[in-house]
Order: structure tokens, then sequence, then C-alpha cells
């Protein structure tokens, strides 16, 4: 731009393409460095707690010995930067191709000639055509190997993923209001319980085995999504299979002190929009998914097998109930129910099946009247008092886009 006047100056002005933040490096658990690892882990002890520890000795011991063994882990594991066009089936054929295509179109467009044209549409087809035949051998080798645990990772790769729906709360103009009025919604304020000063260890608790750990650990899916810790179960597995008694030596504290720490009760949630919801005004058009650090899911399961080994002898089950328990899933419950209507259609009878759905059951659970019942019933009152406290002193952090993405009360 030429200058007008004395006092007039050209200004130079630089536009160009709003360029995409390089995502954050991430742990790669696949290469971790056992090697090095297993020997340290070998190494690590978890001394006895006090004879009368304190909740704040408790909070700290256990906080101190999980955040040391979680920085061994992560010290050992290498990053891995994930990049923009990251894709499984990608090559360096593909991106040699990619730039030819970026190269010839770039010409085409400066000199408009039609021969440029032409060279550009070739390349354009050929290196079209060359991502649809590197994606055909992986699809065919994903489908040959699907397990039903991977099928809806299918399902999202045939139909692909719609575009995630911000919450557009009235009178919520920043994230911050957002975040406040889906933890509002969601996580209704409970009472804290009154938690001794002194924790003594119960003796009616059995031991933590390291045989219970592992039957936990196994019915823990590898690919799941882990929780504000980062690690996933496929790496706890492996710490059990190297050190069976170093998780049993730091959770089985915790369950004899009738005290679940504070600490394993943060987790994540993840909002996510519910399919068919036409607007986005208000907080029950999502869901909320809570993951709790993965450790302390399988001390979690450890419970929920000891609870489910009494269930039916203490009749806090329907003698119909399916789902949860041992030798009776959902699966084997749809397979009854299919035959008991088959069977009454044969002579020519009507069969008609009312199915009930309550809605928001789990999340308004008192726990007091639960703990109360679980008592009455004649559960041990270890496992009353680690749910009461399971249910209680959680705090979690919403993971969405613009959120402050701090820890409160749930």
């Amino acid at each position: 731009m030429p200058s007008t006047g004395y006092h007039h100056l050209p200004i130079p002005i630089t536009i160009a393409y709003l360029i995409r933040a390089v995502p954050p490096p991430a742990p790669n658990w696949v290469r971790t460095d056992w090697p090095t690892l297993e020997p340290l882990l070998k190494e690590t002890i978890v001394p006895a707690p006090p004879d009368l520890a304190t909740r704040y000795s408790m909070e700290n011991r256990l906080d101190s010995h999980l955040n040391t063994l979680i920085a061994l882990l992560k010290v050992h594991i290498r990053l891995r930067r994930l990049s923009i066009r990251a894709k499984p089936f990608w090559s360096p054929l593909l991106t040699i191709l990619q730039k030819e295509f970026q190269s010839s179109a770039q010409k085409a467009r400066d000199s408009n000639d039609p021969q440029d044209r032409a060279v550009a549409k070739l390349s354009k087809q050929g290196y079209l055509k060359s991502i649809k035949a590197a994606k055909a051998p992986q699809w065919k080798s994903f489908l040959g190997e699907a397990t039903p645990r991977t099928i809806w990772t299918g399902k999202k790769f045939a139909v692909g993923r719609g575009r995630p729906r911000f919450p557009n709360l009235p009178d919520s103009p920043s994230p911050e209001p957002v975040n406040n009025a889906l933890l509002t919604h969601f996580f209704q304020q409970k009472p804290l319980p009154i938690v001794p000063s002194i924790l003594r260890p119960h003796k009616g608790c059995d031991h933590l085995f390291p045989r219970e750990i592992s039957a936990g650990l196994r019915k823990c899916c590898s690919c799941s999504r882990p929780g504000p810790d980062t690690i996933p179960y496929s790496v706890w597995k492996r710490v059990d299979l190297t050190t069976p008694r170093l998780l049993p030596d730091l959770l089985g504290t915790v369950l004899k002190s009738d005290y679940h720490s504070v600490f394993m009760n943060k987790g994540n949630s993840i909002v996510l929009d519910k399919p068919g919801k036409p607007s986005c005004d208000s907080p029950a058009s999502f869901r909320v998914i809570f993951r709790l650090l993965t450790v302390s899911k399988s001390l979690d399961r450890v419970v929920t097998s000891r609870l489910s080994l009494v269930a039916r002898s203490l009749k806090l089950v329907h003698h119909n109930q399916c789902g949860s328990l041992p030798t009776i899933s959902s699966f084997k419950a749809a397979l009854l129910l299919v035959d008991t209507v088959r069977t009454l259609q044969c002579p020519g009878l009507k069969a008609s099946s009312l199915f009930l759905d309550i809605k928001g059951g789990f999340d308004n659970v008192n726990t007091s009247i639960q703990c109360s019942t679980l008592k009455q019933a004649g559960v041990p009152h270890y496992v009353v008092a680690w749910i009461g406290s399971f249910l209680s002193q959680r705090a979690c952090r919403l993971l969405v886009q613009g959120s402050p993405e701090t820890f409160s009360p749930a």
C-alpha cells in the first residue's frame, strides 16, 4: 500500500489461516518401561498404619503412598504427542501423496492453466483412492477381531460421530455459570457423615487377599477410560501381577478402618448430550458419566463381590433379581423372558411384558436410609460403614469446554 502523504505510512497486514492448537503430550502406557519398573515395584513397601490412626493421618498415609506409586509409574512411561491428523491407517506414502496434491492444487490456482488443473485433478483422485485403499484392510482387520466390547466402536466408525452440543443454559453467559448449573442439577448437596476422630480397625473385617484384588481387576475392561489418575486398568493388572501384596497392603487398611479416603472419591465427570433432544437449554438434555480413580474401582469391586455373596441369604434382593449377582446375568434374564413368552404363545395364549425405568434412582439414593436398611438386614458392619463413606464426600470436575476443571463437592 503506497504512502499518501508525509504523515501517512503504509501499514503491513498479514492474514493467515487459524491454526488449531497441538494437543499436549499424552502418556503412552503401552510403551511402559516394565524391565526397569518391575524391580522398583518389588522394592516398594507399604508400612503398617498406627494402632490408633486418626482420619487426617489415614488420609495423609494413603495420599502419600498412592501419590508415590502413581509418580513411580508415570516416570517410566513415554509420552506421545498426538497429531491433529493422526489416523491409524496413515502411512508415509499418504504423506507424500498429500504433499503432491496440495502442491499441484496450489499451482493450478495460481496459474489457472487447464493443464495444471488436469494434473491437480489426477493428483486428487490418486490421493483419495490411496486413502480408501488404506482404510479397507484396517476395517477388515477390525471386523475380524471385533469383540462384544468393541462392537460399539465399530458402530461409531460406520455411522460417524455427531457434532457435540454445548449446553446453552439460560442465565449462563460464560462457561463458569454453566459448570455451576450442571453441578447443581446432577449432584445434590448431601450432609457430611459423622466420622470419628480415631479410626480403629474393625475386628469382623476379613483380610484383603491378593486373589480378591486380582479377581476385581479381571472384571475391569483394560480399554475403559481412566479417571483423574490417567492410569488404565491394564497398568494396575501388570502391577498386581508383579507385586501381588502391594495393592492389598495399600487398600486393606481403608477397608478395615471403615473409612473411604476423600482422595479416592475424586473423579472426572464427562458431560454427554442425550440423543434426540431438540434443544440444549436445559441440563436434562445432557447426562454425566462419573469416572473415579481406577485403583479405587478395584476396591469397589472387592466390596461388591463380598456383598453379592450374602445378598441372597440375607434377602437383600428379590428371588427373581438378575444382574450384578453370580450365576445370574442380565443376558440370561433376557433369554428366560423370551423363552417364557414363546412357551405361552405355543398353546395360543397372549403374553404381555411391562418394563419400568426409574428415572434418577441411583443419583438420589439416601445414604443414611441405605445404610440403615443394610444394617437391619444383617450386613457386616464394616461393609455398611464402607458403603456409607463411599457414597459420601465425593468430589468431581466437569469436563466441559471452557470449564474451570476444579474439583467440587458432588
